[in-house]
């Protein structure tokens, strides 16, 4: 296996994605809301790259059924029915609803790897699952979505949990890039924790806005056994078990 690890959604290497599969973590917050959102019962998420394609796609839709979801600076985009906190997405909110989302890292990230062979969304909240299925894959690509075109320290400690879960699994060579080293080490130096989030940059300015409970829902480790997927544009969990349903909160 050979996985590589970019730091930001626009370096040039991650647009070569064509048969590789590719894992997109956006921790504060977009795929610990897509994943939240998802085990409570929603339909899909549909990632937009900005809020005019989000209110586009919603006209093409239809209204029933549907929710505008997503922020600006952290903060819920005026006339949308969602925002970007995880704990926003309950089940009396969101079950069977689609769910348009536009934010300001983590959804173009998934754009941009459309033509991936497999697209998967992983976070704190799912990374044992997802690590468990990436199966045999030859070619991965883990893209952090960073914050504004800047690393995010968030991002890439999760995705260096992701590569110590990936090598606990896997019986033959896992072959990495600098990039990949480095997110190792970070993931070895720092305990996941509402603490550790609130270190980062990401999470001073989720505190300063108001959001100091959602770096605790976001740093919950292995809190849900799912694997949410893209596909067409769409990101859906493939199936679920038992193991799959929402936790008490």
């Amino acid at each position: 296996m050979r996985v590589g690890v970019f730091f930001q959604a626009g370096e040039p290497a991650v647009m070569d994605m064509v048969d590789r599969t590719v894992v997109v973590i956006d921790v504060l917050r977009a795929t610990s809301t897509m994943v939240e959102a998802l085990v409570n019962g929603a339909q899909g998420v549909y990632p937009a790259a900005s809020t005019e394609e989000a209110i586009k796609l919603a006209s093409s839709l239809g209204p029933e059924d549907t929710l505008l979801c997503g922020e600006s600076k952290g903060l819920m985009i005026e006339g949308f029915d969602l925002g970007n906190s995880p704990r926003e997405f309950t089940p009396d909110r969101v079950t069977d609803k689609r769910l348009i989302m536009s934010t300001t890292n983590g959804t173009r990230a998934f754009l941009m790897a459309e033509d991936a062979d497999r697209v998967l969304a992983c976070s704190f909240l799912n990374v044992g699952a997802v690590a468990s299925a990436m199966g045999e894959a030859e070619e991965m690509v883990i893209v952090c979505a960073g914050r504004e075109g800047r690393f995010a320290a968030d991002d890439a400690v999760c995705a260096g949990t992701l590569l110590m879960r990936l090598q606990e699994s896997h019986d033959g060579e896992i072959k990495l890039n600098d990039a990949a080293k480095a997110a190792l080490e970070l993931a070895n130096k720092f305990r996941v924790g509402a603490e550790f989030l609130a270190m980062t940059d990401g999470g001073r300015s989720l505190v300063d806005i108001g959001f100091r409970e959602d770096l605790d829902h976001c740093a919950r480790v292995d809190r849900y056994d799912v694997v949410p997927e893209m596909e067409d544009r769409v990101i859906q969990l493939r199936s679920l078990g038992e193991a799959d349903q929402p936790v008490s909160h």
